[in-house]
């Protein structure tokens, strides 16, 4: 057993509790609770296993419920562009550029980077599934690889592409890890590939990761059948025939590709209905906040989202589509993206954020109860950060922080020990 007190326990699902104490025993928290009623569930004189973290706060390790591990190295390499469709070919062709190892630095670059900055698991888009189990077994996260298909440039037949996803899935097994599907947008796929992706991810219980309504140009191109990105991927040799039958999140409804196992990622244009449309099928939806502001998109609904009653959760995206600051190129950091939300949603309040980057990701990832919260029975994944003196709002002090977190644990073993 270890025992850890702090000067706040914050666990997402309670209140903040002074002065608290969280027992950890095989890889799982078995007790949440202040200092001073610890004792019978733990023996405080074993020094061993107990350890005062100080004027620190304990919450569960953050949820990045979207990310592109692949691209890190990209970092403030594409100016931000004029449209969407420019910045589709500025990174395939940076991609084309590029080799088995660039992909590989820049996959564990980029875990690092989310390891130190608190993220204990990500939801993470795998263009290049050679990397895996390799990388998997080089980085402490808990990582959700969703195998990115597209298929409009190969024209391979969807069930091919299917298949070679699914055989890749079965045969990737490990004990913190997994993989499943993503289906990458619906400008870049065809009907019958979402479809059959929906259907063998729901037979075989995967999760399914897919950009949904990203950009202005996708929306026009398939609620209205026009615009530049469908003008550009018609004369790319895309058969369009499935557009100008309703939005984005309607054309997934039609394929029978929404569900409680389906995260969506962005959905930054909605038509009249499609926020109930998601609610009704208990698909989640995840906002990438520096992402949206690197493509300048109209402002993200959250508001409209949330009262239909989606499940709202956050990601990093990949730093192909985030602003440098200054000179110095950005890094993937939970914390950043829950201050911009901050910034840019003055309506929403810092519990709603702290839970949309922990126990809201959890539940779209399928772990409701085991991460994102700290609570008896779930998994010992928790980070501690330092405390300011003065504490008004502990929720805002928490994503206000700024740097290397204090420590990280992940399975009950500590990925960034705590000094």
């Amino acid at each position: 057993m270890i025992l850890l007190r702090a000067k706040i326990v914050l666990p997402i699902t309670a209140p903040p509790i002074e002065d608290g104490a969280v027992l950890v025993s095989g890889g799982k928290i078995r007790a949440v609770m202040p200092w001073k009623k610890i004792s019978p569930h733990a023996d405080r004189s074993a020094q061993h296993q107990f350890m005062d973290l100080g004027e620190v706060m304990l919450l569960p390790g953050l949820v990045n419920a979207h990310c592109h591990l692949d691209y890190t190295g990209m970092a403030g390499e594409i100016p931000p562009p004029k449209n969407f469709t420019d910045w589709i070919a500025a990174i395939t062709a940076f991609k084309a550029s590029w080799d088995y190892s660039d992909y590989a630095q820049s996959w564990l670059r980029g875990a690092h980077q989310l390891l130190k900055t608190g993220t204990t698991t990500v939801a993470d888009i795998e263009a290049v599934p050679e990397l895996l189990p390799e990388v998997w077994d080089a980085t402490p996260l808990r990582v959700f690889s969703f195998l990115e298909m597209t298929g409009i440039k190969s024209r391979r037949p969807p069930r091919n592409i299917l298949r070679d996803a699914a055989r890749k899935i079965s045969a990737l097994k490990h004990p913190r890890h997994s993989a499943h599907l993503s289906p990458h947008a619906p400008y870049s796929t065809v009907p019958e590939l979402l479809k059959l992706s929906a259907a063998a991810a729901r037979k075989k219980n995967w999760r399914v990761s897919t950009h949904i309504a990203e950009s202005a140009a996708e929306f026009e191109m398939f609620q209205d059948a026009s615009g530049g990105m469908h003008e550009w991927l018609a004369r790319n040799g895309r058969d369009n025939a499935d557009c100008g039958h309703g939005s984005p999140v309607a054309h997934y409804a039609k394929q029978k590709a929404l569900g409680e196992n389906v995260l969506a990622i962005h959905v930054n244009h909605l038509a009249r209905g499609d926020a109930a449309l998601l609610a009704k099928t208990k698909t989640h939806v995840v906002h990438c906040p520096r992402s949206h502001d690197y493509f300048r998109h109209t402002k993200f609904e959250r508001a409209r989202l949330a009262n239909a009653g989606v499940n709202l959760c956050l990601g990093t995206d990949s730093l192909a589509t985030t602003r440098k600051d200054g000179k110095q190129k950005p890094q993937l950091n939970m914390f950043a993206e829950m201050q911009t939300l901050a910034a840019n949603d003055r309506k929403i309040s810092s519990e709603e954020i702290l839970q949309m980057a922990t126990v809201n990701g959890a539940h779209a990832l399928g772990l409701a109860g085991k991460i994102g919260e700290l609570s008896k029975g779930s998994f010992a994944d928790l980070i501690a950060l330092p405390c300011p003196e003065k504490l008004k709002d502990i929720y805002a002090a928490a994503i206000q922080h700024e740097g290397k977190i204090f420590a990280s644990m992940i399975d009950g073993r500590w990925a960034i020990p705590p000094k």
